[in-house]
């Protein structure tokens, strides 16, 4: 099961597995926090999980040195 735990989550921009790595909580409890407050709020925290994952994937992208803009 934490295979495919761990492969869904490299899928879907493993944003949830590092928050939870940087604020020392299990990834479970902050993919809960995500999905309930969807509900709640119709949905605004989606906006804020794609914005993380942009910025994780930008970053990610600048330490490979593999830069898509020109300066």
């Amino acid at each position: 099961m934490k295979k495919v735990q761990e492969f869904i989550e490299n899928q879907a921009f493993g944003v949830c597995s590092r928050l939870g790595e940087i604020m020392e909580l299990p990834s479970s409890h902050i993919r809960i926090f995500f999905i309930y407050s969807s509900f709640l709020t119709f949905g605004s925290p989606i906006l804020l999980y794609l914005a993380l994952a942009f910025i994780r994937d930008v970053r990610k992208m600048l330490r490979r040195g593999r830069s898509k803009w020109y300066y």
